[in-house]
């Protein structure tokens, strides 16, 4: 266990305790996401396996091969108690968790898909490709493609939508730019141009007033925007190698950082100083999953997945 100082404030300290609740060894693992109310982590795997984990019993509770290629993105849709997945192959497939049966199986994109991305409320899956085109796909009307998202220039690594405004969302892509876009609309609403490389990931920050977003860059740095003034309000520095991962933790006022240099950063939310350092020894991160109300995180990295609880004392 490791207690550090989070941070000190004049009227306030909040220091956090970080304990490690679970490690699984595997080969590389690509995504990571945690079930809202089972003790659960989806873990896709570049060898093409996808596996959930109980982090409390600390078991496998089910493991299948997907594909012969790396699943780059898995979700838990738990409302329909599926799994949705999008692999180098260009499929999405859709399976019930509880009897592995496959619900869905269907060509999304003519190149990899590297994110898929599940609307909070709506029946709305968006994925992203290599083939730079974003598509949303609504399962109650046998995941037709309702609209095709154009506008980008290379590959189009992550999506994400606005948990303030879920009819918006953002995208990362290798051009080296973030766009907004409204779900209606087959081009950009506006695009944040900052980054010296191409972006990775992007999240939106959930608690604060402020429309801020987090995106982590091959650069080597994260950075926070404001979307309505559409400028950068700070740069993160601090990591040696590319940034595959961003959070903005639920919970915690921190920004959680992963990177192909094989640590993890934690950053004031509101001074954007670094706070703590992490490496698991599990080689580069690739994946960080979290959950509303809870403060577990989980992180996929080359050898595995390991699950930390951060909690303020």
């Amino acid at each position: 266990m490791v207690s550090e100082p989070l941070f000190a404030q004049a009227q306030q300290s909040l220091s956090l305790k970080i304990e490690k609740e679970y490690v699984q060894n595997s080969e590389r693992v690509k995504s990571v996401d945690l079930h809202p109310t089972e003790p659960w982590i989806l873990a896709s795997l570049y060898s093409g396996t996808i596996c959930i984990w109980n982090y409390q019993s600390q078991t496998m509770e089910k493991s299948f091969k997907d594909t012969e290629l790396p699943v780059r993105s898995a979700k838990f849709i738990a409302r329909k108690n599926w799994i949705v997945a999008a692999a180098d192959d260009t499929f999405i497939r859709v399976y019930n968790y509880n009897t592995l049966e496959k619900v869905k199986e269907f060509e999304a994109h003519k190149d990899y898909i590297r994110c898929v991305a599940v609307h909070p409320t709506l029946p709305y899956v968006l994925t992203a490709s290599d083939d730079m085109v974003i598509k949303l796909w609504d399962w109650e009307k046998d995941w037709i493609c309702t609209q095709i998202f154009e506008g980008h220039s290379h590959y189009v690594m992550q999506v994400a939508f606005n948990p303030k405004d879920n009819l918006n969302f953002a995208s990362a892509s290798l051009d080296g730019t973030i766009k907004i876009w409204d779900i209606s609309s087959p081009a950009p609403n506006f695009t944040l141009d900052g980054h010296l490389k191409g972006v990775n990931c992007v999240e939106y920050f959930t608690g604060s007033d402020e429309p801020k977003i987090l995106t982590g860059s091959d650069d080597f740095s994260a950075k926070v925007w404001d979307s309505q003034s559409k400028s950068c309000l700070q740069t993160l520095e601090g990591h040696t190698h590319n940034v595959t991962s961003v959070c903005v933790h639920p919970e915690l006022p921190i920004i959680i950082t992963g990177s192909e240099d094989g640590t993890i950063h934690i950053w004031h939310a509101t001074t954007y100083r670094l706070e703590n350092t992490l490496n698991y020894d599990l080689g580069r991160v690739w994946a960080i999953g979290y959950k509303k109300g809870s403060n577990q995180i989980v992180f996929g990295c080359d050898n595995g997945t390991i699950m930390v609880n951060m909690k303020s004392t």
